[in-house]
C-alpha cells in the first residue's frame, strides 16, 4: 500500500493529462522536484503539510511550463516531456544538495484509523497508514466520478478524442488541456513529496527511482481509468515490496527489481506505436490548432 501511493497519485494525474490529449513524459522530473521541494519546505516551515503543499506547487509550475511549450507553442510532446524529465531531475539534485543525509523530524507519521485499523488483515492493509495514503485512496473514486459522471469530465474526454468537435460545441480546448496538465503536475509533485515526507523522511538524490516512468506504464495498463489505476499501482507496489521479502531467501532480487521497468519500456513502445489501437484518446500527442 505504501509503495503504491506515489504511483497512484502520479497515475491519476497522468490519466487526466492524457485524457485531454497531452502525453507528459516528464512525470519523473516533477516527482523528483516535488520530493526535494517538499523536504526544503518542511525544514523551512517546520511543517510536513507545508512541505507537501510546496511539493504540489513545484509540480504544478513545471507542468505549466510544459503546457506553454506543448499547448501554446504546439511543441512536440515527447521531446518536451523528456526535456522536463531532465530539467526536473537536475533541478532536484541542485536544490536538494544541502539537505542530503539530514534527518527530517517534520514528516507524516502513520495515523491508524480507530476501530477500522483493528479489522484483521484488511485493517492493517488499508487503515494503518499516514494521511497521504488515505488521500490517494480517496482521490481514486473522486477523480473517476469527475471524469465519467460530470460535465467537466465529458469536456475532458471530448477534448482528448476530437478537440475540433469539442471546440465547435463551445468547449475551450486550451483551458481544458492546461487544467489537466497542471493537475497532473500537482499530483506528481505530491507523489514526490510523499517519498521524502512519508516513505523515507529526508532527501536523497534520485529517490524517485524511475517511478515517474512506471506511472506512464500504469496509465496505459489502466486504460485511462482511475479505478484500474489503483489496481495497477497495488500490483507494482507489491512487486517492489517483494524485493525486501526475498533478500534473505537466495532469490535474485535484482532480476525481480528489473521487472517493473522492463514492463514500462514495453508499455511506452506500445503507446507510441499503437496508441490508437489500444484505446488511447484519439487526439493524444496531437497539438490542436483552431481552424
Amino acid at each position: 500500500m505504501i509503495l503504491a501511493t506515489p504511483l497512484t497519485l502520479g497515475t491519476l494525474g497522468e490519466i487526466y493529462a492524457e485524457r485531454s490529449g497531452v502525453l507528459n513524459l516528464g512525470i519523473e522530473g516533477m516527482m523528483a522536484t516535488g520530493a526535494a521541494v517538499g523536504v526544503i519546505g518542511a525544514f523551512m516551515a517546520k511543517s510536513a503539510v507545508v512541505g507537501a503543499l510546496l511539493g504540489m506547487v513545484s509540480g504544478g509550475v513545471l507542468a505549466l511550463g510544459f503546457g506553454l511549450v506543448t499547448i501554446n507553442f504546439k511543441g512536440m510532446q515527447v521531446p518536451a516531456g523528456l526535456g522536463l524529465f531532465l530539467f526536473g531531475l537536475g533541478l532536484s539534485g541542485v536544490i536538494g544538495r544541502p539537505y542530503v543525509g539530514l534527518d527530517l523530524p517534520y514528516n507524516f507519521s502513520p495515523a491508524p484509523v480507530p476501530v477500522l485499523s483493528e479489522i484483521p488483515v484488511l485493517g492493517e492493509f488499508l487503515f494503518s497508514h499516514g494521511p497521504l495514503v488515505y488521500l490517494a485512496l480517496a482521490l481514486v473514486p473522486i477523480m473517476w466520478f469527475i471524469l465519467f459522471k460530470t460535465k467537466l469530465g465529458l469536456h475532458i474526454r471530448s477534448v482528448g478524442e476530437d478537440p475540433g468537435a469539442a471546440d465547435s460545441a463551445g468547449v475551450n480546448v486550451t483551458r481544458i488541456r492546461y487544467l489537466c496538465v497542471i493537475i497532473g503536475g500537482i499530483l506528481a509533485g505530491l507523489g514526490g513529496a510523499f517519498l521524502s515526507l512519508s516513505w523515507t523522511p529526508g532527501w536523497t538524490e534520485g529517490m524517485s527511482a524511475g517511478r515517474g516512468w512506471i506511472v506512464i506504464a500504469l496509465t496505459i495498463f489502466a486504460l485511462w481509468n482511475p479505478l484500474r489505476a489503483l489496481m495497477g499501482a497495488w500490483l507494482f507496489g507489491g512487486i517492489f515490496a517483494l524485493q525486501y521479502q526475498f533478500q534473505g531467501m537466495g532469490i535474485p532480487v535484482r532480476i525481480l527489481g528489473m521487472f517493473p521497468y522492463l514492463i514500462t519500456i514495453v508499455a511506452l513502445a506500445l503507446v507510441l506505436i499503437f496508441y490508437e489501437r489500444i484505446g488511447a484518446p484519439s487526439a493524444l500527442l496531437k497539438p490542436y490548432e483552431r481552424e
